[in-house]
């Protein structure tokens, strides 16, 4: 027998191997190179109001019509005259700054398969979105430099309507004393709505007489959400406060703002970040990070101008709202 030749062990019932439970963790698990993600909600404000001129300081006056001329029967061939005169007021755009700073760890950026901030860009500025519309709509959050938001102002001008468990959706918006007519009542036309998400299923549920839908002519296509020929907004980045408002209708043209600066991002790797109570939170070169800096300056108004149908302007305003009753 070859004294070289090798033994070989058999095992019977205890055979045994290497393995996926024994090298888990030792098998790289794949990832989808793509994070997918969802529609970018930008500010629905921004988007239906009307934009002014960029701002090139921090205010921008702007005059507003404010007494209307007013004309006169002559009595008689020699009938005297009279004279009248119209009036402008002042109102004033303040620019407020909205920022955010995302610090990151040099090393979660050496390290990752993304591009973090490609990713994280549009979420800021959703983010200023959302900021934005909370503020202008509901007040959340506004500068003490800022007006009193659309629900506030509506609020002070009586255009609320208040929608009732019992009460019909139809009527609360397109009847004689619906939003629609709250606009109207004050010398201005709506073009346009905001209402909350929850509003769309309200809407698709309402039926005409007969039973039939009267947004939907069929179940296949798609709802297009008009009243009165004017489109709805349903905004969807988490500002409209229903609690506040159910729906938003006016003329947004009335709604009108200025950018002093827009959106810019800056990329710092030297400095420190501050908690509020003033301790440094990170210093980017003891701390080998990287922060990204957004900033955005804007402002915004309502002109509410005077018109024939309603002089007195605490009773003028070009926005309604219904909400939900108590």
């Amino acid at each position: 027998m070859n004294k070289n030749r090798m033994n070989l062990r058999l095992f019977d019932n205890d055979a045994q191997l290497i393995d996926r439970t024994g090298a888990e963790s030792l098998i790289p698990v794949q990832e989808s190179n793509e994070i997918i993600q969802g529609v970018v909600s930008q500010s629905a404000v921004l988007t239906r109001g009307k934009k002014l001129a960029n701002m090139t300081s921090k205010q921008y006056k702007m005059p507003v019509l404010d007494m209307l001329p007013i004309a006169y029967f002559v009595n008689g061939d020699t009938g005297q005259k009279q004279t009248t005169k119209q009036a402008w007021d002042k109102k004033f755009i303040t620019a407020e700054e909205i920022a955010v700073i995302v610090p990151v760890p040099e090393a979660v950026l050496d390290d990752s398969d993304y591009d973090i901030w490609g990713e994280v860009k549009p979420r800021i500025v959703e983010a200023f979105g959302q900021k934005i519309d909370g503020a202008i709509l509901f007040g959340a959050d506004k500068p003490s430099t800022w007006r009193d938001d659309v629900v506030a102002t509506a609020t002070k001008a009586s255009a609320v309507v208040t929608l009732g468990e019992e009460d019909s959706i139809y009527d609360k918006i397109m009847g004689e004393e619906g939003v629609i007519s709250k606009v109207e009542a004050s010398g201005f036309f709506v073009n346009g709505h905001m209402a909350d998400i929850s509003m769309r299923a309200k809407l698709r549920g309402l039926k005409d007489t007969t039973g039939q839908p009267i947004f939907k002519s069929d179940m296949q296509s798609g709802t297009n959400y008009y009243l009165d020929g004017s489109p709805m907004n349903f905004p969807n980045n988490g500002a409209f406060d229903k609690s506040k408002a159910l729906m938003i209708s006016g003329d947004f043209s009335q709604l009108v703002y200025a950018i002093r600066q827009d959106i810019t991002f800056k990329l710092f790797t030297e400095g420190v970040v501050q908690n509020t109570d003033g301790s440094i939170a990170y210093n980017l070169m003891q701390n080998d990070m990287v922060a990204l800096r957004a900033v955005m300056r804007l402002g915004w108004e309502i002109p509410n101008p005077i018109n024939a149908l309603q002089k007195d302007k605490n009773k003028r305003c070009p926005f309604a709202i219904m909400k939900t009753g108590a």
